[in-house]
């Protein structure tokens, strides 16, 4: 083995003569070393949105929510959200009524989703009602002169053009039946705070008032749409709702966070494969220039091989010379990639190298977030295809006849 690894690391560095194969070499070199480099930043990238999208939608909703099948609610509520908070791994419950309805001000109108809630049992299952942009959350639990209070996003203030303390008018199409047909309800509400929670679909569509109000709006007394919970460990949720959905007997079924956001979460993954791939041909092309740099190398060194086995080197010990020359190519290329790699993914996300439009990507900068399970797959692949690359010449070299190429040279 030290004779192999001798003549491995001798030939890496080439003689004048040999300059094209050290070219190529170094290329072959920088080539593994930009592929592994590129994946690991592009990784940390996507890692790092999907980090900061999964916190912020933990942050925004339930864990696990709890419906009724034929979606008419949840009667006596108080009583079934007590006894399944007693369940392993529940830390939280809060009862929630929610509605579709149109909110308006003097000249414009949206179509928002209106969420009856109890402030202090929400704020402890989500973070949303906690990300006030003015305001305070006191407010939900304040009274007004023919008015209710309402907690509304900040791109839906934005798009009605309304602040804290403007009165605006919610409008329910499940309203009165009368014998012209069925007349939508209303009710005024005044703004107490603004929310932003950085997801443009919260803040434009997402209304929350005290789950009194909600109840008397909708003519839904002592019934809630869903009971959200919070549990001790997310990645748990679907273990945890089929729990929750047996305890809670017929009637019910559950939905959890991953198949809320099933589709964005499914999106995300596929970028990362397409950022494999794409990538990745880097590292197949740096392969190829292995390749070519021993199929060369062979060709330019056949005397030598010739005389080291006529001198007593075994083919099996030629075949390892040139594969550990190959794979020293493949580790030195690796080794530079993840260090440049790592340290760079490291340096943009400390120094927040890569700034964006806070308004628009509700982020400041471009996170970067490295996994070492990822460093760890990214080097297994790099040195695989470079071991690949090596089988064909090194045993070119191995099935060499050293009588043949000395009795012409």
């Amino acid at each position: 083995m030290r004779f192999t690894f001798f003549m491995a690391l001798r030939y890496l560095k080439a003689k004048r003569r040999q300059s094209a194969i050290s070219i190529i070499t170094v290329i072959s070199v920088l080539g593994v070393a930009a592929g592994v480099c590129a994946l690991v930043v592009a990784l940390a990238v996507n890692n790092g949105f999907r980090h900061d999208l999964e916190d912020r939608l933990l942050g925004a909703t339930a864990d696990v929510n709890l419906i009724s099948k034929p979606n008419v609610g949840i009667p006596h509520y108080q009583q079934l959200a007590a006894r399944l908070a007693r369940l392993p791994h529940v830390v939280a419950t809060a009862p929630a009524l929610y509605e579709e309805v149109l909110i308006s001000s003097q000249s414009r109108a949206e179509g928002i989703v209106l969420k009856g809630v109890d402030a202090k049992e929400e704020v402890r299952v989500g973070d949303l009602l906690t990300e006030l942009k003015s305001g305070s959350l006191s407010g939900l639990s304040e009274t007004f002169p023919n008015a209710d209070p309402i907690i509304i996003g900040s791109q839906l203030a934005k798009s009605l053009g309304v602040f804290v303390g403007d009165t605006v008018l919610v409008t329910s199409p499940q309203g009165y039946v009368t014998p012209f047909g069925i007349v939508p309800k209303y009710r005024h509400f005044r703004i107490v705070a603004i929310f932003n929670s950085g997801f443009y679909d919260f803040d434009a569509t997402w209304a929350f008032t005290n789950l009194a109000a909600a109840q008397r709006f909708f003519d839904l007394e002592n019934v809630v749409s869903v009971i959200g919970f919070k549990i001790d460990n997310v990645d748990r949720a679907p273990e945890v709702a089929n729990v929750i959905r047996k305890a809670a007997g017929a009637g019910f079924d559950t939905t959890t966070w991953i198949e809320q956001n099933r589709s964005l979460f499914n999106a995300l993954h596929l970028e990362r494969l397409v950022t494999v791939l794409t990538i990745g041909l880097i590292v197949l092309v740096a392969a190829l220039n292995i390749f070519i740099t021993l199929a060369m190398m062979v060709m330019e060194k056949n005397r030598e091989i010739a005389v080291m086995m006529s001198m007593g080197t075994r083919r099996r010990q030629v075949w390892s010379i040139f594969t550990l020359h190959g794979l020293m190519i493949g580790l030195i290329g690796t080794v530079l990639g993840l260090t440049f790699g790592y340290g760079g993914a490291w340096l943009a996300n400390h120094y927040q190298w890569i700034r964006i439009p806070a308004d628009v990507y509700a982020l400041s900068y471009v996170p970067f977030v490295s996994r070492p399970w990822d460093g760890v797959w990214i080097a297994a692949v790099a040195l695989g295809a470079s071991f690949l690359a090596t089988l064909y010449p090194s045993l070119s070299a191995a099935r060499l006849e050293p009588t043949e190429i000395l009795r012409y040279e």
